[in-house]
């Protein structure tokens, strides 16, 4: 599993958010566009594509992507 993979990935679920704008330090709680459906639709990818639950806590306690990343990679 990949850092970069898994940036372009959640970069995916996005309509409105330039893609450039996501790297591993990206405040995506910050983000003009993030809400809680959002929030949704990237636990919905990560069991989808990685075989992994992560908690609404889990998702409230992470800044940045990289957050997600470690917390995904530790369930793996």
């Amino acid at each position: 599993m990949e850092i970069q993979d898994f940036i372009t990935k959640f970069a995916s679920q996005f309509d409105d958010t330039d893609a450039s704008e996501f790297n591993a330090e990206t405040c995506f709680s910050e983000l003009e566009e993030w809400n809680s459906f959002l929030a949704l639709a990237i636990m919905a990818m990560i069991k989808s594509e990685y075989d992994v639950a992560v908690t609404a806590q889990e998702m409230r306690d992470s800044k940045t992507i990289q957050d997600l990343f470690n917390i995904v990679k530790s369930h793996v």
